[in-house]
């Protein structure tokens, strides 16, 4: 059983929307003043590249501007945590809501808040191409390299992840338990950082998304596989994991949530100029930068979304004992 995302291009087939069930007028004035986006992530990744192209451009629709913060930590779940605490359900606080901060509450043994209730869920935008990548002239030329090596040097083949009990972090564990290969996880905080690591010899891959891909295309990393649905045409010689054998899709589709109770009208405002900037030259090119895929989803679809999801994160740590705490 694959510990990633729903495989890219699937769509919701019910929606959960009863905040949304009659329409709404946004609160008068909305915005009247500038609006925070918290990005849970170091800048310089794809997600925060993403997040602020669509923050520059959405908030020529919305008539302010809206300030990209970074919350780095906790395995990106910073911003989930201050929209669950402190924010005021204005509509002027919004952070990205992505699948840690899903399966965080059934990992932890106080749950710091639930998912489906606990927040007003906005839109659904794009995923991430995540893959493993190695030090170019290192002795690991390929995936077949790559369980060799572990296979021979039990406990010595490192790799890296921006945090524990991440999409990532979950997968080569799944990989590792289906190869029976014993390897070493080191969390970093981003995924750019770590592919620095992976070329100064630190440690030896990074199982992340594409932040590494100029690296890559330097020369100083390797790409041995992707985990998109489709080879990248950005890497069109990299095999995919369901290539490899694996009946696997990761893409980890992530979007924008704000605190609980936000006014429907607000959220609607909201998404609709999210939804103009998603689909902006602008930030279809950070997309194909990143090879990122689209994964759109409207406001009712996203809120199924994230509630089918929450029922697959706990029942996945149920059936994989996970625990960080």
């Amino acid at each position: 059983m694959t510990p990633g995302p729903l495989a890219s291009g699937r769509r919701p087939l019910l929606a959960l929307a009863p905040l949304l069930a009659s329409p709404a007028l946004a609160q008068t004035g909305f915005p009247d003043r500038p609006l925070r986006l918290i990005v849970p992530w170091p800048p310089g990744g794809s997600a925060d590249a993403q997040l602020r192209s669509l923050a520059e451009v959405a908030g020529k629709s919305l008539g302010q501007t809206v300030l990209v913060e970074n919350r780095p930590g906790a395995s990106g779940t910073l911003g989930a945590q201050f929209l669950a605490t402190q924010a005021k359900p204005d509509g002027h606080t919004i952070a990205q809501m992505h699948l840690s901060i899903i399966r965080r509450p059934f990992i932890v043994r106080t749950p710091p808040w639930d998912a489906v209730r606990d927040f007003s869920h906005i839109i659904g935008l794009c995923g991430w191409m995540y893959g493993v990548v190695v030090k170019a002239d290192g002795p690991i030329k390929s995936w077949a390299d790559y369980l060799a090596y572990a296979r021979a040097n039990p406990g010595r083949l490192t790799f890296a992840t921006s945090g524990i009990a991440t999409t990532n972090h979950l997968t080569m564990e799944e990989l590792a338990a289906r190869e029976q290969i014993d390897i070493v996880h080191v969390p970093y905080r981003a995924s750019n950082e770590a592919a620095v690591a992976v070329v100064g010899g630190e440690i030896m891959s990074v199982a992340d998304s594409s932040a590494w891909a100029p690296l890559v295309e330097g020369g100083q990393l390797r790409l041995i596989c992707v985990w998109t649905a489709e080879r990248s045409p950005r890497f069109p010689d990299v095999p995919t994991l369901k290539e490899l054998g694996y009946d696997m899709v990761v893409t980890s589709p992530y979007g924008l949530s704000g605190p609980r109770g936000m006014d429907p009208g607000v959220v609607r405002t909201l998404h609709d100029a999210m939804k103009t900037a998603l689909f902006s030259p602008a930030n279809e090119a950070v997309r194909k930068q990143f090879d990122m895929p689209l994964e759109y989803y409207d406001t009712a679809a996203y809120q199924d979304f994230v509630a089918r999801r929450a029922v697959y994160e706990q029942r996945m740590a149920q059936q994989l004992n996970l625990r960080i705490d």
